[in-house]
């Protein structure tokens, strides 16, 4: 009776120990945002208006974490509508063709003081490749509804000419570098 009891005690305490925990990405207070160089003097901002992410984690930690986002690529908006429509042309994303760019976790190493670095795939256009993405996590919290939330933000850059958005392929009008920064609130499911 003893060896039931404890192998029962065991397999409760592996269950409880690898729980995983599901997220979903609040798109209210979320963004996805960029900034790129112009004419080299200045810089236009933009932001997607529409995507997702999910994430599955093991306990309150991005440590293990499994996230995968898929951002709209039609809802890019720099707030001036004839530059937005050719971002959406063959020129950059061709979003008719390719409508959504996305990334998802190979692996995710702890840094210090709630760091973590995200390795995995981005892809862009018909070019996936490996990035290491810089992660700071927010914490835990309850929302006004009482819902669990998480926060993290993360901010890299990305060369364009890498993802085949070849359009001025010198950089002197439209930099090649790209400064991407993400900020995510994800609720508990």
């Amino acid at each position: 009776m003893k060896k039931v009891f404890l192998t029962f005690v065991f397999a409760l305490l592996s269950v409880v120990g690898f729980a995983q925990t599901g997220w979903q990405v609040d798109p209210m207070h979320s963004s996805v945002n960029f900034t790129i160089k112009h004419m080299g003097i200045s810089f236009v901002q933009g932001r997607f208006d529409k995507f997702d992410g999910k994430a599955v984690t093991k306990g309150n930690t991005l440590a293990n974490a499994e996230l995968s986002f898929n951002v709209d690529v039609s809802s890019i908006n720099t707030g001036v509508e004839m530059r937005d429509k050719h971002l959406k042309s063959p020129d950059f994303f061709d979003a008719e063709k390719f409508p959504y760019m996305s990334f998802v976790t190979g692996s995710v190493v702890k840094g210090e003081n709630g760091t973590y670095i995200f390795k995995g795939k981005l892809t862009i256009k018909d070019i996936t490749k490996e990035v290491s993405v810089p992660v700071t996590f927010g914490g835990i919290t309850k929302n006004q509804q009482g819902k669990e939330v998480m926060g993290f933000q993360t901010a890299f850059k990305v060369n364009r000419l890498d993802y085949n958005i070849k359009y001025d392929p010198t950089g002197a009008g439209v930099a090649k570098d790209v400064d991407v920064n993400l900020y995510f609130e994800m609720v508990k499911q």
